[in-house]
């Protein structure tokens, strides 16, 4: 084995190691506490002045993490953060966990992950891992990270290791965390994937699956999320036909979930939201290009999802004609803007476009949500309304995400109008007849 390797994984499994970890958002900062945890000596690094300075004072930002934790990690020093990225100096492991977001034209846009690995270049040292975390389309790792680290005069698997092991966070979720979720791991060469599993199953719980390369733990990370967003799609497309048709989709659904074998439950809504799923297939399919190749059942799957929306806006548009009242002028009430219910995570929420498609319309647009108490979106300011005195004169109520915090059974009783997205009133036993749903 590489002499380099085998240091590094001496440094590794006796704690000896400086860890580092780029980005401090949702998948960065609970990975550095993970690591610190584990006894590792962790630095944190971020663009924002306010997250470095949050973290560096104890004060945590992110749901997963209890916050007790962060701050005897920070007030013991296994763990601080800075906006300098000088920092990687002093790491024999890093890892990247910035943002890679889609453009308007549906494109990635890998400027961060680029960014962030020109400024490791600069201070890469022999005897280093590099791990890439954010999620990217298959190649990224080693056609745009491995060549640019390279510059730095070092060979990949020779002096430095490099590696694509892809996040799993899913915000809210009660049984799973980054400690726990399976970890899977590909690297440029065998020892780059020894070195970053020896890692990763010294700081996890979950089981640390190795691949034979980069590319297949790209590939898989988008294979899991393009997997969901095609049986989102044809769950929605199910929910828009099931509406044509008279037909309870949500009960259709608990009743093929009856079989034991060869049916998933997936459910409709009023969009996709969050970091993964809404962008990750569009990797894939940009990437497909080199190939000559479209990937028609991501692309349609995308325009059922992005529809959804309007779907909805045009249900409720319905609803309030029915009741021989317009959209336009109407007062409409927002039960939940995050994507998903019990987070305060908005990335994509669907909520977002439903209340542009509502403004658009002339409704006169107020939400609640206990987990999302003001926000800023299309250049204009929100701020979370009671939602107990707002219903009294609200036209319409949507319920758009689904949090348990709501007490249903007063909502469809108060409610003039409501319009259910999420399935949400299931359990309510009285005023069924005022209940209208996706």
């Amino acid at each position: 084995m590489n002499p380099l390797a085998e240091k590094l994984i001496e440094k590794i499994s006796n704690k000896t190691a400086t860890v580092g970890v780029v980005g401090l958002g949702y998948v960065g900062l609970p990975l550095a506490v993970e690591k610190a945890k584990a006894g590792y000596n962790v630095i944190g690094f971020d663009v924002q002045d306010q997250k470095v300075e949050l973290v560096n004072k104890g004060h945590n930002y992110i749901g997963d993490i209890i916050d007790e934790e962060l701050a005897d990690l920070v007030k013991s020093g296994k763990l601080k953060a800075t906006t300098d990225f000088s920092f990687v100096k002093e790491v024999d492991c890093v890892a990247i966990a910035v943002p890679t977001p889609l453009d308007k034209f549906k494109q990635p846009d890998v400027s961060y992950v680029e960014s962030s690995t020109r400024d490791i270049a600069k201070y890469l040292h022999r005897g280093m891992l590099v791990v890439l975390e954010s999620t990217t389309y298959p190649g990224t790792t080693e056609e745009i990270v491995k060549p640019i680290l390279e510059q730095s005069g070092l060979k990949c698997g020779e002096d430095f290791f490099l590696a694509f092991s892809p996040e799993r966070v899913d915000p809210g979720n009660k049984l799973f965390k980054t400690k726990n979720t399976p970890k899977v791991v590909g690297g440029c060469t065998e020892e780059c994937t020894k070195v970053a599993a020896t890692l990763y199953r010294s700081v996890l719980e979950g089981e640390v699956f190795e691949v034979s390369s980069p590319a297949v733990a790209e590939m898989e990370k988008i294979l899991e999320n393009t997997f969901r967003h095609i049986n989102i799609g044809l769950a929605n497309e199910m929910a828009i036909l099931c509406k044509k048709m008279g037909i309870d989709i949500w009960e259709v659904i608990e009743a093929a979930k009856t079989k034991p074998y060869g049916f998933m439950a997936f459910y409709p809504g009023p969009g996709l939201g969050g970091h993964c799923i809404p962008l990750d297939p569009f990797y894939l399919t940009y990437k497909a290009r080199e190939y000559d190749y479209h990937t028609r059942l991501i692309e349609t799957a995308g325009e059922i999802n992005d529809f959804m929306p309007e779907f909805v806006v045009d249900n409720a548009m319905r609803l309030l004609n029915g009741h021989k009242k317009a959209l336009n002028g109407a007062k409409v009430l927002l039960m939940g803007v995050a994507y998903k219910k019990d987070i305060d995570d908005m990335r994509e929420s669907p909520a977002l476009k439903v209340i542009e498609h509502l403004e658009k319309n002339g409704a006169d647009v107020i939400y609640n949500d206990p987990y999302v108490p003001n926000f800023k979106h299309a250049g204009k300011e929100y701020t979370s309304v009671n939602w107990e005195e707002a219903i009294k004169t609200a036209d319409i109520v949507l319920i758009t995400t689904d949090h348990t915090d709501y007490d249903y059974e007063r909502i469809v009783e108060e409610a003039a109008l409501l319009y259910d997205t999420r399935n949400a009133t299931k359990e309510v036993k009285n005023n069924r007849e005022k209940i209208h749903k996706l």
